[in-house]
C-alpha cells in the first residue's frame, strides 16, 4: 500500500466557538486557538480540523456562511487567521478547513441576488421552484432541522429549498457557473497554504431531476433524492481535477447515509474524488426506527459488526476515517464508556479503538481529557438549532412528554460536544474571562486540560503515548485487520499484522470483568505488552479488568 502522510496523521478537531477566548466576549475566537498552539504540539496531533471560521450570521455556528472570502467578527480577522496557519507550520503541524458547500447563508451575496428576481443571473445558484397547487411547497422533502425543506419567498413568488435551516438555502450544482465559483473559492484558500478540507455534507450536493415526492402523505424523509445524487461522482471528479490535484492536500467528506459500496466511489484511489469519508452508520447504534431521538440501547455486537464491516469493506481500496465523537455527536466516554467511576479506564479504551483500527484516528476537542455530556435541566440552557426546532415541533406544537424529550436531548443533542473546553479549575474553566456563550460543564474542576497535563496516568497522557505510538509503528497505520472473538458480548479483539509484526488488540467494553480466550493460533504465542490502560501490577493474562484495554506485540 503506498505510504501518505494523510494516512499516517492523526487529526483534532477544533469548534473555534467553544476552544478559547482570548477577548472576554465569552466566544471562542483564532487568537485563542493561537494560544494553544503548544498544547496541541505537546499532544503531539498531526493536522488541525478547524470548523468554519468564515463570515456567518451564526444561525447554525457557522455553518450558514455569508461570504467565503473573509472570517467571522467574532473569530478575528484575516491577520489572525494567517497567524494561525503559520503557527502551526512552524510547529510542524497542518490545517484541513471545513468546506461548506452544499449551502450558504441566505444573507449571503449570491442568494440576495438570487431573490431579487426570476432572470437575475445567480438566480440558478439556488434552487428555486413555484409551489404546488397554490400555496403547497414543491414537494415533501422534511428539512434536517424539523419541518419542510422548502421556504416561500414573497418577492418573486417561488420556493427555495433548504435541506438544513431556512436561513441555509441548497446551493445548485447542476449549475457550471456556481461550481466554478466554489472551485475559485478552494483555490483562493489552498493558494493561501491551507492543507486540505473536511467537506461538509458533501454527498448531498446532487439533487435527482425533477424532486420527486418521497411517499404521498405528509412530509416524506426525502433522502433517496438527494443523498448521493446522480451527479455527486461527476461533480468531485470535476473538482478533483480542476482544484485539488494541483496541490498536496488531504480531504474528508461527511457523507450520511452512504454505505460501504458507495464509500468505494468517492474513496477508491484510481476514482480521483476524495480520500477518505466520515459514515455514519456506527452513529445510528443507538436510533430506534432510524430517529436520532428515540433513544435505544447499543450493544457491542451492534457496535463491532458496524466497524467490522467497514474494516473490511475498505480493506483493499478505499480509507477509513475513524472517530467517535465530533461537534453534531455526543461525548464518546458518555455513549460508548462510562462517565462515572469508570470515566478514565473507558476513555482509554475508547481511545485505544480509535487508533488501533485501520485508518485515519480523528480527536475532537476534549475528548483527550475525557469531556463528559452535559444535562442542562432548561430548554432555555440549550442553543443548538436542531435541538431548539425539534423541541418546538415535538413538544411546544405537538404532544411529546417534555421530560422523555429532554432525556433524549441529554443522550444525543449536538450540545453535549459543544459546552467550552475546559483548560483549568478556574472560573469558567479557564475558557473566558466573559459571560460563556453556552454554560460550560460543571465538572470542570475535576476535568480539565492542567490537571490532566499534571498527571502521567491522565487520559491526556495516554493519548500522547497511543499518537507517539502510530508515529513509531507502521503497524498501527497500514497492518491487515482481522477480527477476533466474534461473538464475544464483552471483548472487541482484533489483529493488526504487517509483515512479520503482529499487534492484539482486546478491549473491555463492560464494566465487569471479561475473560480473554484465544484459539490455538495465538495462545500458543508470546506476548509483549505495548500498552495498557491499567497498571501491569494485578494484570492476570486471560482476564480483563473493567473497560480495560491491552495492545500486545505476539511473537513465537
Amino acid at each position: 500500500m503506498e505510504r501518505t502522510w494523510w494516512k499516517e496523521a492523526v487529526v483534532y478537531q477544533i469548534y473555534p466557538r467553544s476552544f478559547k477566548d482570548s477577548d472576554g466576549d465569552g466566544v471562542g475566537d483564532i487568537q485563542g486557538i493561537v494560544s494553544k498552539l503548544d498544547y496541541l504540539q505537546e499532544l503531539g496531533v498531526d493536522v488541525i480540523w478547524l470548523s468554519p471560521v468564515y463570515k456567518s450570521p451564526n444561525d447554525d455556528n457557522g455553518y450558514d456562511i455569508s461570504d467565503y472570502f473573509e472570517i467571522m467578527d467574532e473569530f478575528g480577522t484575516m491577520q489572525d487567521w494567517t497567524q494561525l496557519l503559520d503557527g502551526l507550520h512552524e510547529r510542524g503541524m497542518k490545517l484541513l478547513m471545513d468546506l461548506v458547500v452544499n449551502h450558504t447563508s441566505d444573507e449571503h451575496a449570491w442568494f440576495a441576488e438570487s431573490r431579487s428576481s426570476r432572470d437575475n443571473p445567480y438566480r440558478d445558484y439556488y434552487i428555486w421552484r413555484p409551489g404546488k397547487g397554490g400555496n403547497m411547497p414543491p414537494n415533501n422533502w422534511r428539512s434536517f432541522f424539523s419541518g419542510s425543506a422548502w421556504k416561500y419567498d414573497d418577492t418573486t413568488g417561488e420556493y427555495y429549498l433548504h435541506l438544513f435551516s431556512k436561513k441555509q438555502p441548497d446551493l445548485n450544482w447542476d449549475n457550471p457557473k456556481l461550481r466554478q465559483s466554489v472551485y475559485e473559492m478552494m483555490t483562493f484558500w489552498l493558494d493561501k497554504g491551507v492543507d486540505g478540507f473536511r467537506m461538509d455534507v458533501i454527498n448531498l450536493i446532487s439533487k435527482v431531476p425533477g424532486l420527486p415526492d418521497d411517499g404521498e402523505d405528509g412530509l416524506g424523509d426525502g433522502s433517496p433524492y438527494f443523498m448521493n445524487g446522480p451527479y455527486v461522482h461527476d461533480y468531485l471528479r470535476e473538482m478533483n481535477e480542476q482544484v485539488l490535484s494541483k496541490y498536496d492536500v488531504m480531504t474528508v467528506g461527511e457523507t450520511p447515509g452512504v454505505s460501504v459500496e458507495e464509500a468505494l466511489k468517492y474513496t477508491g484511489a484510481d476514482r480521483k474524488e476524495l480520500q477518505m469519508v466520515f459514515q455514519f452508520e456506527h452513529m445510528d447504534v443507538d436510533a430506534g426506527d432510524g430517529d436520532k431521538w428515540t433513544v435505544v440501547p447499543w450493544t457491542l455486537q451492534k457496535l463491532r459488526g458496524v466497524l467490522h464491516k467497514w474494516q473490511t469493506g475498505l480493506a483493499e481500496d478505499g480509507w477509513n476515517s475513524l472517530y467517535l465523537n465530533n461537534h453534531d455527536q455526543p461525548r464518546m466516554v458518555s455513549r460508548f464508556g462510562n462517565d462515572g467511576e469508570h470515566r478514565v479506564p473507558s476513555a482509554k479504551m475508547l481511545a485505544t479503538l480509535l487508533h488501533t483500527l485501520k485508518g485515519t484516528p480523528y480527536i475532537y476537542q476534549g475528548e483527550e481529557l475525557g469531556m463528559t455530556n452535559i444535562q442542562f435541566s432548561s430548554i432555555e440552557d440549550y442553543r443548538d438549532i436542531e435541538i431548539l426546532n425539534m423541541y418546538e415541533e415535538r413538544v411546544t406544537k405537538g404532544n411529546a412528554d417534555p421530560g422523555t424529550i429532554m432525556e433524549a436531548i441529554h443522550v444525543k443533542g449536538r450540545d453535549n460536544a459543544r459546552t467550552p473546553m475546559q483548560w483549568n479549575a478556574g472560573p469558567n474553566a479557564g475558557f473566558t474571562t466573559g459571560m460563556p456563550w453556552i454554560r460550560i460543564n460543571p465538572n470542570y474542576k475535576e476535568i480539565n486540560a492542567e490537571a490532566s497535563m499534571s498527571d502521567p496516568d491522565s487520559v491526556f497522557r495516554y493519548y500522547q503515548r497511543l499518537i507517539a505510538l502510530r508515529k513509531q509503528n507502521p503497524v498501527m497505520v497500514y497492518g491487515d485487520y482481522q477480527l477476533l472473538l466474534q461473538d464475544h458480548e464483552q471483548i472487541y479483539a482484533y489483529t493488526r499484522t504487517l509483515g512479520e509484526v503482529i499487534w492484539l488488540i482486546a478491549l473491555n467494553f463492560s464494566e465487569s470483568a471479561a475473560i480473554l480466550e484465544l484459539d490455538d493460533r495465538y495462545s500458543g504465542m508470546k506476548r509483549e505488552l505495548i500498552i495498557g490502560n491499567y497498571p501491569e501490577d494485578g494484570m492476570e493474562p486471560e482476564q480483563l479488568r473493567p473497560y480495560e484495554a491491552r495492545v500486545y506485540r505476539m511473537f513465537t
